[in-house]
């Protein structure tokens, strides 16, 4: 139909427009009458007649008075019809967004100008960064380990031949525009007796989403529409993989959930089969970011794995951008006893194969003697920041409070957001120039995140 669609009856457009050329006939004439255009001359002659009855005067300060009325009517009726036209068209497109529309297009015009970010890890730490750099960016490349063969994710994995879906919803959701919602119902477990017990809606949402769409690739970018996810999420590899290690007491234990459970130390780590490729789609977003972030998360099973892609790892190391590690709070039984953050680091770059971070994000927040005893027992213990350490390898250390004010010993999404972006500003600042409205909306987004429905303290 082309833009005769734009005259059907129902959309409440042709009155507005309508009104909005009336005003610009009002504004017509009123110009005319204040600069005694002659083509006017019997209008004009009408409205002298008609003040002069009703005043008793009659000259050229009555024709600029009834000029200049009619300019201003006729602008303010413009204006009017203009904003009920764009009212229109927004409760239409987007009715929850109709109260606040220059917000809204200040705030997606900068999230799609924000830094380009590649976060790599997986499970819980990952999505947590996620829940605040959605607020600031919306360049954001979640690149997602698929080593998970535990619960819901390892049945799926090995009924269906898919690789884990249980990471790669997390991260969806963590980046989904209506979070909350999204997590209620994506999280949601199937109890009882039946086949559907202990799955989660969500792992088998992409199960189906990716049979429907010909790969967990296609079906994570539909299920990315579906839930108008701020950024994109892929998974390291779209092989099937297995995780195994050798531990310190000379034991070889084989897959993920058997690492974490095995409480022993980790002496190396090892993907089967060894040379997978990786998913082209990480590959780009690592070459193409600006920042590239690793952690926080599990050090082997979660970030550390992803580095066994040979791909992964090559494009790691020839990216130029900026490379931060988010060290954890709290060390992980059998995989990080007794680290501090420089073990933390140390581990990373030997698994990549050299020197490759700039900087290195600490928490220096005090631990609740109460939180302490509850780790305690887990034996777990608070992760030393080690900075001179780590800054002897010339590796730049910055120090935050980063801890959420739950009960567990998390990071809080709001901090590691706001961390990073000033950390990216900065740079900005001194190395590639700094747009001074880009600062002022920094603190009006850092401001904003803690009201947004997805931050959870």
């Amino acid at each position: 139909m082309g833009w005769i669609s734009w005259f059907c009856p129902g959309i409440q457009l042709k009155r507005w427009l309508l009104l909005f050329t009336a005003g610009g006939i009002v504004c017509a004439f009123s110009l005319a009458v204040l600069f005694n255009n002659q083509v006017m001359g019997m209008a004009e002659e009408l409205l002298f007649r008609i003040s002069y009855l009703a005043t008793g005067k009659y000259g050229n300060g009555v024709s600029v008075a009834i000029g200049i009325a009619g300019m201003l009517a006729g602008i303010g009726i413009m204006v009017y019809a203009v904003k009920r036209i764009v009212r229109s068209i927004v409760e239409a497109v987007s009715p929850e967004n109709s109260g606040s529309l220059m917000e809204t297009i200040f705030t997606q015009r900068k999230l799609s100008s924000g830094p380009s970010i590649a976060a790599v890890g997986g499970g819980t730490g990952l999505s947590t960064l996620l829940r605040g750099m959605k607020f600031i960016t919306g360049n954001c490349t979640a690149i997602v380990t698929v080593g998970d063969d535990g619960g819901s994710s390892g049945r799926l994995r090995q009924d269906l031949g898919i690789i884990p879906p249980g990471d790669l919803r997390k991260c969806l959701v963590a980046m989904a525009d209506r979070e909350p919602l999204m997590e209620r119902v994506m999280q949601y477990r199937f109890e009882g007796d039946s086949y559907l017990s202990g799955h989660s809606l969500g792992n088998l949402f992409l199960a189906a989403i990716a049979e429907t769409e010909g790969g967990m690739e296609e079906g994570l970018d539909a299920a990315s529409q579906i839930f108008k996810v701020r950024g994109k999420v892929v998974p390291s590899t779209l092989q099937s993989i297995q995780l195994a290690a050798n531990m310190t007491d000379g034991s070889f234990v084989i897959g993920q959930a058997e690492i974490a459970q095995a409480r022993k130390r980790v002496q190396r780590l090892l993907m089967l089969p060894e040379d997978v490729p990786a998913a082209k789609s990480a590959v780009e977003a690592i070459r193409k970011a600006d920042i590239l972030i690793f952690g926080p998360g599990s050090l082997y099973t979660s970030i550390i794995c992803n580095l066994l892609v040979p791909e992964i790892r090559d494009a790691v190391l020839e990216s130029k951008a900026i490379k931060i590690y988010i060290c954890n709070v709290m060390t992980q039984p059998g995989e990080t006893d007794g680290f501090g953050a420089y073990e933390h680091v140390q581990a990373l770059e030997e698994y990549a194969g050299g020197q490759f971070l700039d900087y290195v994000i600490v928490n220096s927040q005090e631990i609740s003697q109460e939180q302490k005893a509850i780790y305690f027992a887990k034996d777990q213990i608070p992760v030393t920041p080690d900075i001179e350490k780590i800054e002897q390898m010339g590796i730049k250390v910055i120090p935050a409070k980063l801890v959420s004010s739950s009960d567990m010993v998390r990071h809080d999404p709001q901090k590691l957001a706001q961390v990073i972006m000033s950390l990216s500003y900065r740079l900005r600042l001194f190395g590639r120039g700094f747009v001074f409205f880009d600062y002022f909306f920094m603190r009006h987004s850092m401001r904003k995140i803690g009201k947004m429905p997805g931050h959870r303290q």
